[in-house]
């Protein structure tokens, strides 16, 4: 189950918005003209720099993701069960579980029963847990101050990405 904020479904036989290329069929106009594609390779750019910071400290980025999410939800709001760590950081359950089995394994995170329901899992930064989570989010932080640079307006950008994840400021889902 994706934690993703819910979509409007797309047409089955869209009408096309611009003249259609005989030969493929596809509208007649560059690839490098499409916002979908453009994010697509912007994303991947960007996936590939946040990467290269996490490799020296052993994070993959969906470890550093659900690592960093732990630590930010825990001081916000006390320890997380591991759904709403998912719903945090738009991971599946499943994916979600066996990071954190990883993360757990390594002695960076502790996954406790529920008090009230033993079939919740609370979760908690250990102390080495929270320092590298720390130094994770500096280096991604770099990563994401370089690579957003070219960004005229921080604000407005942060706006657009939210309206188009869905997400409102504290990261609640919008319709």
């Amino acid at each position: 189950m994706s934690a993703a904020a819910p979509m409007d479904p797309v047409p089955v036989d869209p009408e096309p918005t611009a003249p259609v290329s005989p030969s493929t069929g596809f509208p007649d106009r560059s690839a490098w003209d499409r916002p979908g594609f453009l994010l697509w390779h912007a994303t991947a750019r960007w996936q590939r720099r946040v990467a290269d910071a996490l490799a020296p400290l052993q994070l993959t980025h969906t470890q550093f993701v659900l690592l960093a999410g732990t630590a930010w939800l825990e001081a916000d709001a006390g320890r997380p069960s591991q759904r709403e760590l998912s719903e945090h950081a738009g991971t599946d359950t499943m994916t979600t579980s066996q990071v954190i089995r990883t993360l757990e394994e390594r002695g960076l995170v502790q996954r406790d029963e529920d008090a009230a329901d033993a079939r919740v899992k609370r979760l908690h930064c250990t102390p080495v847990g929270l320092e590298l989570a720390a130094r994770a989010v500096a280096a991604v932080e770099h990563v994401d101050d370089d690579f957003f640079a070219p960004a005229d307006e921080r604000t407005a950008s942060l706006q657009v990405l939210r309206r188009l994840a869905g997400r409102d400021e504290r990261g609640g889902v919008v319709q």
